[in-house]
């Protein structure tokens, strides 16, 4: 019978994906995890490598805006619920290709609510213990003055990237398939995750192993931009309370309530790295080169997780320095053992 504990995953071979499935299919035998990944150069089998051998997981490899695909795995499992994190998110990659963008983030989307649609609409219970739960991200906010301000789950959207249009777009249509069928749907808008398995291009594990071998730290303008950062682990855990507590209709937002100026972040980065590596601190500070600001740039980003934290008890569980350690450390082993690429 369709309910939500046979899920679809969408992007589960990816960074985040690949935390939150790794933490359903082990907190929740009973249920049945199915993964939906393109495997494009962001999602990575390796990174599900430690459950695939639970019953209760089934990897598909398959693109989301394949609708014929998307709703022959609805019917075939069964699906009551779906968690949607299968998306485009490197903003650099937007500004060169925005067409990938809308297909994948704003298609692909579109192609998940029709196929759900179709097939729940098919069934006697209908809509009746289903969700379709999908994780944005605070960038459709905008941005925010340096002195002040946070997201709210009420802040106006105003997207400046053609990321953070596609994803505004998106949430769009998913509230929109609530306001009109009835669709049980939820939306989540995180901060900056951070942690391992994250895919080498983004500021972080990027660093590190430019740190690691020596090569230029390129920070955008005068590395003055501000983002929260969120531990994956602790998104994940968000999305697990979310997706069985949340009201149907609903919004939250997810921060870490870690705010750092990427100047910042950078040399706490090179002193953890450097320390790891058994370098004198400060050896890699002249590793750091600025570079010209790209276009569109928010300047700031901060989350109010006020609302999770009351509603559903949410709670960061690392502070800031002992998430870095942490990943710094995986990314480390990672590397001497010639598991990571760009």
């Amino acid at each position: 019978m369709a309910n939500k504990f046979n899920i679809l995953i969408t992007g589960g071979a990816g960074f985040i994906g690949s935390h939150v499935v790794r933490r359903f299919v082990e907190a929740y035998p009973a249920y049945n995890i199915v993964v939906l990944d393109k495997l494009t150069y962001a999602g990575n089998l390796a990174n599900l490598r430690d459950v695939e051998r639970y019953p209760n997981y089934t990897f598909v490899e398959g693109d989301i805006c394949d609708f014929g695909l998307v709703s022959k795995i609805m019917r075939k499992h069964e699906i009551g619920g779906i968690i949607h994190l299968a998306a485009e998110s490197h903003v650099d990659r937007s500004i060169e290709n925005p067409f990938e963008f809308a297909q994948t983030n704003v298609m692909g989307t579109l192609s998940l609510l029709q196929a759900a649609r179709n097939y729940w609409e098919s069934l006697p219970e209908k809509y009746d213990n289903k969700l379709f739960y999908h994780i944005s991200t605070d960038e459709v906010y905008g941005a925010l003055p340096l002195d002040g301000g946070v997201f709210r789950e009420d802040t106006p959207y105003a997207p400046h990237s053609p990321y953070s249009a596609s994803k505004a777009s998106s949430d769009h249509f998913v509230r929109a398939f609530h306001d009109t069928y009835g669709m049980p749907t939820i939306i989540s808008n995180c901060s900056n995750n951070y942690g391992p398995n994250q895919y080498p291009e983004k500021l972080i594990p990027l660093f590190i192993q430019n740190i690691c071998e020596g090569k230029p730290l390129p920070v955008y303008g005068k590395g003055e931009n501000v983002r929260d950062w969120l531990y994956v682990e602790d998104h994940a855990h968000a999305i697990d309370l979310i997706y069985h507590k949340g009201k149907v209709g609903d919004t939250f937002n997810i921060g870490g309530n870690n705010e750092w100026r990427n100047i910042d972040l950078v040399k706490l980065l090179i002193k953890e790295v450097d320390r790891q590596l058994g370098n004198e601190e400060g050896y890699s500070l002249p590793l750091i080169s600025y570079v010209t600001d790209r276009a569109g740039h928010d300047l700031r980003y901060a989350i109010d997780s006020s609302k999770l934290q009351q509603e559903l008890g949410w709670q960061p569980s690392l502070q800031f320095e002992e998430g870095i350690k942490k990943t710094v450390k995986w990314y480390l082993a990672e590397l001497k053992n010639g598991k990571l690429s760009k």
